[in-house]
């Protein structure tokens, strides 16, 4: 009797719009909440794969969304285009996200310039170094091609996104977020502190 009741309540949020499943979350609502996630998480997962190339951390971003969403239900939310509210609050966490790497990025080169100024590595310490270069190359070459192939003009041949994008014949901003995602692959296999060998 009790599934049979939860049932039809449930189809009846299916045939809510945006701006009615709204009033309700913001009225603490359970079943609109499950509504609009049901709604919209899939579509929001597939755009943070296609912008990470990460399903885990896709996923996770998406259930952090959802998770404010639900502690922040009582302030105001856009009735007029809520579709485009989620994905702007999704498109400012990947931003964020890409920020943060790009700072333990910078972070990683100056402990290895630092390092290589100060010290005199002994002889046990280059080979695992060289052997550290090895194993990052062969991480390396299991990128995709196109990405591998931006990315070793990048980090290797040291070409400027300008220089490579008139090289490949594609766009600056396509080059930039190649790279972008070619180090946050690396960075799930190597850790941020392994990067800085990539400089």
């Amino acid at each position: 009797m009790n599934e049979c009741l939860n049932s039809v309540k449930m189809t009846r949020y299916t045939k809510l719009s945006d701006s009615e499943l709204i009033r309700l979350l913001q009225a603490s609502d359970e079943g609109a909440f499950t509504e609009i996630y049901t709604r919209y998480s899939r579509l929001l997962y597939v755009h943070a794969v296609k912008k990470l190339r990460d399903e885990g951390e896709a996923e996770d971003m998406v259930h952090e969304l959802f998770t404010k969403l639900w502690i922040r239900r009582e302030t105001q939310l856009t009735d007029t285009n809520f579709a485009g509210y989620l994905y702007t609050l999704l498109r400012n966490r990947i931003l964020d996200f890409v920020g943060h790497l790009k700072v333990e990025l910078k972070y990683a080169v100056h402990v290895k310039n630092s390092y290589a100024d100060h010290n005199s590595p002994r002889t046990d310490a280059l080979i695992r170094e060289k052997e550290m270069n090895d194993y990052i190359n062969k991480e390396i070459d299991a990128l995709p091609s196109k990405m591998r192939a931006v990315f070793v003009l990048s980090r290797k041949a040291q070409l400027s996104y300008k220089e490579i994008a008139e090289q490949l014949n594609t766009s600056e901003n396509n080059v930039s977020k190649q790279v972008n995602n070619a180090l946050r692959i690396l960075k799930g296999k190597l850790g941020s502190f392994i990067l800085f060998f990539l400089f």
